[in-house]
């Protein structure tokens, strides 16, 4: 199985949302069909991955490094 490389955004909106909030980075993972629909599949800060409207993020491509230091586990 290939190893996917993890997406990052970051949140420019939230009305309704209570579990992003604005200006914040976000893990977003793979969803054809929610991307058809105009959504996002983020982890949110409740820790749960639901599907959020994809004009709420601008998508973000950042060094590995900082990628890493993001998908490490929490202390």
């Amino acid at each position: 199985m290939k190893h996917q490389k993890k997406q990052f955004a970051i949140c420019i909106r939230n009305e309704g949302a209570e579990d992003i909030e604005i200006r914040k980075v976000y893990q977003i993972l793979p969803a054809t069909r929610a991307v058809k629909d105009k959504h996002l599949r983020v982890i949110d800060d409740s820790g749960e991955d639901y599907l959020y409207p994809a004009d709420y993020f601008v998508p973000l491509t950042l060094p590995r490094e900082v990628e890493r230091a993001l998908s490490a586990p929490s202390r």
